[in-house]
């Protein structure tokens, strides 16, 4: 269904029309506080006008003010990337088409308001958790490829590419050279930190410049340029300025060189230590297996000089000594066992035949029985007539009784 609101391409409205519709819109808005970078400062001769551009120093965008010269004197000297807040009303000049803001009063913000601010904004990332020291990711030992981020043609990344490849020659690098002390450089740092983030071969990125004033490194402190620091996948190395200087970026990366010299020695070892330190490893190793096959020999040596690997059959013999000498113990032991058996047995018998009744039969007596076997021992036991067997000590003879 077509918007009733649109007008119709019959009836389109006159650029004039359009134009000042636009500026009635903009007409009705109120005077607003707006803070940014002075990137632009126009000062025409005779002109009770000036020009100037506010820059928005976390984007690549800016707007044009202006205002009249006693406003502009009233704080003055104001110079460019002079970072203020002004009041304004936005104005639409119907004739050409364009925006700008007409400044009824400027403030600069001072040093001080803006260490205040970012002392509030490090006491909000660090309770984010952003400066943990658990979530800083290792330095790789060896990185494939470094990816820098610099000045256009400045002593610092020549620092980092120069000292690294002193350590290491064969060290690659990805270098962006971008805008690093105006109000651009949080705009074109994040470009190319999200630029070699997303390049594989990338291993490390160092962020570096040289010192400056305060002012100067304020871009490394920006929140939407720590935030994208602190979502890095990659190790992210901070070289700003020299060790006094200390930004914000270092407490997010992952690592904070004290200067860009120190980065390029960071990121890289040292061919020649490495070098020494692998032949000391190779000397150590070859060390130990020396000693090893020299320690190996002595035991073989000390087992061949034995007198058993001189005269193999002596551990015959000596093992035949202690059978003999065992096989003897064992005889005279069973000897001896015998001996005291057969002693025993002899008085086992004597005990028998001194107890036998054929010892009592021979010595005159006799065992009387009846003819069905029962032992006679009282005489009124029998009967006359009764047929009896006498066993004597030698044979047995029958007997009638009378």
């Amino acid at each position: 269904m077509p918007d009733q609101s649109i007008t119709p391409p019959e009836s389109p409205f006159s650029v004039r029309a359009i134009s000042e519709r636009i500026g009635s819109i903009i007409d009705s808005l109120s005077e607003v506080w707006i803070e940014g970078e002075l990137s632009e400062i126009n000062v025409r001769p005779g002109s009770p006008t000036i020009f100037m551009r506010l820059r928005d120093t976390s984007a690549d965008m800016s707007i044009s003010v202006r205002c009249y010269k006693n406003v502009f004197d009233s704080i003055a000297p104001l110079e460019q990337n002079a970072r203020v807040v002004i009041r304004s009303k936005p104005t639409w000049w119907t004739k050409n088409g364009s925006l700008s803001f007409n400044i009824s009063e400027i403030r600069q913000v001072g040093v001080g308001e803006l260490m205040a601010r970012l002392e509030a904004l490090k006491n909000l990332l660090a309770e984010e958790g952003l400066f943990d020291l658990d979530r800083k990711k290792p330095l790789p030992f060896l990185p494939t490829v470094v990816g820098l981020i610099c000045g256009r043609n400045s002593d610092a990344g020549k620092d980092v590419v120069e000292n690294a490849k002193r350590r290491w020659p064969a060290v690659q690098f990805e270098i962006r050279e971008v805008a690093v002390a105006n109000a651009a450089a949080v705009s074109e740092v994040s470009a190319a930190l999200s630029e070699l983030e997303a390049n594989p071969k990338v291993d490390v990125i160092i962020i570096t410049r040289g010192g400056g004033s305060f002012e100067d490194l304020l871009p490394f402190s920006d929140e939407s340029l720590l935030r994208l620091v602190a979502d890095c996948q990659t190790p992210i190395v901070s070289a700003i300025g020299h060790e006094k200087d200390s930004p914000l970026l270092d407490l997010v990366a992952d690592w904070r060189a004290s200067t860009p010299t120190d980065a390029g020695k960071r990121v890289v070892p040292d061919m020649d230590e490495e070098l020494s330190r692998i032949s000391n490893l190779a000397d150590r190793a070859n060390r130990y297996l020396a000693n090893r096959i020299d320690f190996e020999i002595s035991k073989i040596t000390g087992y061949m000089n034995r007198q058993i690997m001189r005269e193999p059959i002596t551990i015959v013999t000596n093992r035949l000594e202690i059978i003999s000498g065992l096989s003897a113990r064992s005889f005279r032991s069973m000897s001896g066992a015998l001996a005291i058996a057969k002693e025993e047995i002899s008085g086992l018998r004597t005990q028998v035949r001194t107890l036998s009744p054929q010892a009592t039969l021979d010595r005159g007596y006799s065992v009387v029985q009846k003819s069905n076997g029962q032992v006679v021992r009282k005489a009124n036991e029998i009967k006359s007539g009764e047929k009896l067997r006498l066993r004597l000590a030698q044979g047995e003879v029958g007997a009638i009784t009378e």
